[in-house]
């Protein structure tokens, strides 16, 4: 008998919002484990980091460490069945997934609160007793191959390698559940006291993985994608070890901002950058980088040198300024309110970012980590700013312009590069030729909240209500019952049916919202700082702004944005930086992975109204500034306003602030916005497919380089109905885990393979989906059929006892509570923006889940769903690599088989199909309460 878990009192800091019960327990075996209560939690959540990573991987069997982090989902000895594991997570409502880093492995799931036992049992099980075998072994290591085959071609995986270039017990785990300490501890006990300590070391890195002769260096790059990138990185000490004094946190805070007088905001205004990111990475306690990384257009690619010389001036501007405690003191305030008002997140989260500050700080700190430095020591900025110098950098550069002009190619990712020399004394000469625009520190702030006093809610409103209607707008209007916080989230949705009619009129809507975002960005910058996020984004009838954060300076904020949007007009130099980079964009869908080229061209043959990506690229080619100019008043003659505000908000003020939205936006002198009568309200559809026919489109993939080919098998059950989203949930629920292990780990067709719900427009499908470098998409296709052939025995043969589990599974994932004021608002917005209005759709689905019988699930199976189902609707879209181009061709010539139709002209085919109606009626369908 194992003796009993000790438990050490340990005073925890935490947020005054925290609610949750903490306790540090110490096995026997010396494994140090958080145990979290939370009685008002519907999810149990466990993930175990073990100090064992990439970098302890051998030589010559690289990958190892990520290798065996696939292997222990296998088996263990108490539970030999393969997959056992993954299956009772999937089954009870969980998910599950784990990653391997430099220097840890992390395992991490959550559960349905009632299945956390057997649940976290199977968990410990691949830590005391894994199995692998010979099989297994064979099987994963293609899984491993094909996963990294599928990164070949990503500039991220290649450009963080060309950077780049023995289990001990010494682990840590965090478990949450609704259970008490108690019965937590008794658990973890039982299950985790038998994990063998080995009294293994963990590795360190020794010391800084870059010595002098890594520094001082420029290396040139060149990437798969479009698009020039600029990154500046130096060795410093790791500021881990200064965690209280912060002093990466304020450097980054100054060197990364983005209002008047930082680096960006003159560099951007040159018209030489589009973004631009400072600060620390690498969690590790033993070396860590500071990083400067910002997007180039191609005049900045020109002016490479005097961008380096403006970052090496305002660290100068830095060191001679001194160091201000003013602004120390402003970023302490601004962590203090983000952490004691801090939302709650899922448990999976929660866990999975706690476990990683347990290896790093004391365990009262492990629930704040690093998240509030207070000490200002001046000295330790400095310390770290001298290590920003001229002598210790590494500069990376990354562009296709590059082709030809490189002379070495690394081993891994084949990623083509050249390395210079960079002196100081060159980068001295750089520093001296930039332009002579003022560099200054940022202002205070005056988006920093002060009032958090919570409003007293007179009514309380189960589900959001029609708080305003006019002509040109309507309100929606929920306070805040649930989360106390002093919080609100604000939108805006501004229909315009005249933003989609064509892909010149997207890309001019597109570029309109990109230059809304640009122009507010220096003055919203501090707003986004002090908790107060923005976003305005293309919709697909339209734009939309969506605020949220404290409600103290919300109003302050909503305003500028307002007037931004009222008083709009085209700047020339910065349409011209924007649209270069919208090029880009648009060019570089040729390199995504196939399997979202197949899912763009699902929704391409599915929705009205959307356009070619050759089609969107030709008509911006084309764009100019003053087009654009003459098509914004056309374009916003005809608009209405849906908003929506929940959160600490009043209803008068929630009214006084719709009344604001519309005079300034409809009022303001000199406006080009104008109402829109009821009949121009347009709407996305979907084309309805045809009974017992199996569509299906082959292309060639976009990137002939590519070896990975893909394909997409969705099959179209009904528009949004209750009942019959129940049955298909149910459905998804009972045959992803057997899709997955059947296509993936037992056929071994590709890394990437899933068996999921999709909604368009309110029309509901499955997707199974398949990425694979080993056989070709028609192949794969059949093989879906195939699972589907051989999963009818599974459905008709499901017991009592199997249909309620899985029942109770999806009831239990329904009822799952809202975490927070945005979750909520998504959902309540979610149901007003699709036009569906089940504001209770979880009770009633839930209710018809309560009553539902097997024999009717059943029924529908073998209605929509099953191979030969007399309303399966199915569309096959099939990406081919330029591995299986033989292949293409052979598919391209043959007949089509009984009950298929090759779709060939994408758009003839849409004109020919039905359209489901719209679920959205528009402004004239919704009455006041």
């Amino acid at each position: 008998m194992a003796a009993a878990a000790g438990s050490r009192d340990v005073e925890f800091i935490r947020a005054r919002s925290d609610k949750r019960q903490y306790r540090r327990v110490v096995l026997p075996n010396a494994l140090e484990i958080l145990l979290i209560s939370d009685p008002d939690t519907d999810k149990a959540a466990a993930c175990m980091e073990v100090e064992v990573g990439s970098f302890s991987d051998p030589e010559g069997l690289e990958g190892l460490a990520h290798f065996l982090e696939h292997m222990l989902f296998y088996a263990s000895e108490k539970y030999p069945g393969e997959h056992e594991y993954t299956k009772y997570i999937t089954e009870h409502g969980g998910s599950y997934n784990a990653y391997t880093s430099s220097e840890t492995t992390n395992f991490y799931f959550d559960v349905n609160v009632d299945n956390f036992e057997e649940a976290l049992d199977r968990f410990a099980q691949f830590f005391i007793r894994p199995l692998m075998s010979q099989d297994a072994v064979l099987r994963e290591i293609k899984a491993v191959d094909s996963e990294h085959k599928k990164n070949l071609l990503s500039d991220g995986w290649r450009m963080y390698q060309e950077v780049g270039k023995h289990w001990k017990l010494n682990q840590k785990r965090g478990a949450w559940t609704s259970e008490s300490l108690d019965c937590i501890q008794g658990l973890v006990d039982r299950l985790f006291s038998d994990i063998k300590n080995t009294d293994r070391i963990s590795f360190k890195c020794p010391s800084h993985p870059l010595s002098e002769e890594h520094l001082q260096l420029l290396v040139k790059a060149l990437p798969i994608e479009e698009g020039d990138y600029l990154r500046l990185i130096w060795p410093i000490i790791p500021s881990i070890q200064f965690y209280k004094e912060g002093p990466c946190h304020y450097l980054s805070h100054l060197i990364g901002h983005e209002g008047e007088g930082s680096i960006f905001h003159i560099i951007k205004e040159l018209g030489w950058a589009m973004n631009l990111m400072a600060g620390e990475s690498t969690n590790s306690t033993e070396y860590s980088f500071f990083s400067v990384s910002m997007r180039l257009t191609d005049a900045g690619h020109e002016h490479m040198e005097d961008i380096v010389g403006w970052i090496f001036k305002y660290l100068f501007l830095l060191k001679e300024d001194g160091v201000h405690e003013w602004i120390f003191n402003e970023l302490v305030a601004i962590n203090e309110t983000e952490f004691h008002y801090q939302d709650k997140i899922d448990p999976i989260s929660y866990v999975t970012g706690t476990v990683s500050s347990m290896r790093l700080f004391p365990p009262e700190e492990w629930l704040v980590g690093s998240a509030l430095p207070s000490k200002y020591v001046p000295q330790r900025i400095m310390m770290i700013l001298d290590q920003l110098s001229p002598e210790r950098v590494r500069i990376f550069w990354e562009s296709k312009k590059f082709e030809g002009c490189t002379t070495s190619a690394e081993p891994w990712y084949n990623t083509s590069y050249s390395v210079e020399n960079v002196t100081p004394s060159v980068i001295q000469q750089w520093i001296q030729k930039a332009p002579t625009e003022k560099l200054h520190l940022p202002e205070p702030n005056m988006f920093i909240p002060k009032d958090f006093a919570l409003k007293e809610v007179t009514e309380k409103v189960t589900f959001p209500k029609v708080l305003r209607k006019t002509p040109l707008s309507r309100l929606w209007y929920k306070p805040d019952l649930l989360f106390s916080t002093p919080k609100v989230h604000i939108i805006i949705d501004f229909h315009c049916p005249l933003s989609s009619h064509s892909p010149e009129a997207y890309v001019s809507t597109d570029l309109f919202v990109d230059l809304l975002v640009d122009y507010l960005n220096a003055y919203a910058y501090d707003a986004q700082i002090a908790g107060l996020y923005y976003s305005i984004y293309l919709t697909s009838d339209g734009f939309q702004v969506s605020l949220g954060g404290y409600n103290d300076k919300m109003r302050v904020l909503l305003n500028a944005i307002l007037k931004q949007i009222a008083n709009f007009e085209v700047k020339p130099n910065r349409f011209s930086a924007l649209k270069e980079t919208t090029v880009k964009d648009y060019q570089n869908f040729n390199f995504r992975q196939p399997h979202s080229q197949a899912s763009f061209y699902v929704s391409l043959i599915l929705e009205d109204k959307k356009w070619p990506v050759a089609e969107k690229l030709e008509a911006l080619a084309k764009l100019e500034s003053d087009s654009l100019a003459k098509f914004l008043p056309n374009l916003l003659s005809k608009t209405f306003l849906e908003c929506y505000i929940q959160g600490n908000i009043e209803p008068s003020e929630a009214k006084s602030i719709a009344q604001e939205i519309e005079d300034t936006i409809f009022n303001t002198p000199n406006t080009m916005f104008k109402s829109m009568s009821p009949s121009q309200y347009l709407t996305k559809r979907v084309i309805m497919l045809e009974n017992e026919l199996k569509c299906h489109y082959q292309i060639e993939g976009l990137n002939q380089k590519n070896e990975n080919s893909s394909v997409i098998q969705y099959i179209q059950v009904h528009q949004d109905d209750a009942s019959s989203n129940i049955k298909l949930q149910l459905f998804s629920l009972i045959a992803s885990q057997p899709a997955f292990n059947q296509l993936r780990t037992v056929e071994q067709l590709g890394y990437i393979t899933s068996l999921s719900l999709r909604s368009d427009y309110g029309v509901w499908a499955l997707q199974v989906l398949i990425q694979s470098t080993v056989k070709d998409p028609s192949y794969l296709d059949a093989r879906i059929d195939e699972f589907f052939k051989m999963f009818e025995s599974k459905i008709h043969e499901l017991s009592d006892k199997d249909f309620k589990r899985n029942v109770k599974s999806l009831i239990d994932s329904k009822l799952e509570k809202f975490k927070n004021l945005w979750e909520e608002s998504h959902f309540y917005w979610g149901e007003i923006d699709a036009g569906i209005l089940k504001f209770d759709r979880v009770e009633s689905e839930v209710a018809l889940l309560r009553e539902l019988k097997k024999e009717e699930f059943i029924a529908f199976f073998d209605q929509y769903i099953k191979l030969d189902a007399p309303q399966r609707r199915t569309l096959s879209v099939q990406v081919f690599s330029g591995n299986h181009s033989a292949e293409f061709k052979k598919a391209a010539a043959e007949a089509d088989p009984p009950k298929t139709y090759r779709i060939t002209d994408i758009f003839g085919f849409k004109r020919s199909r039905p359209l489901y109606s719209s679920l959205k009626g528009g402004p004239g369908r919704i009455t006041m309460d």
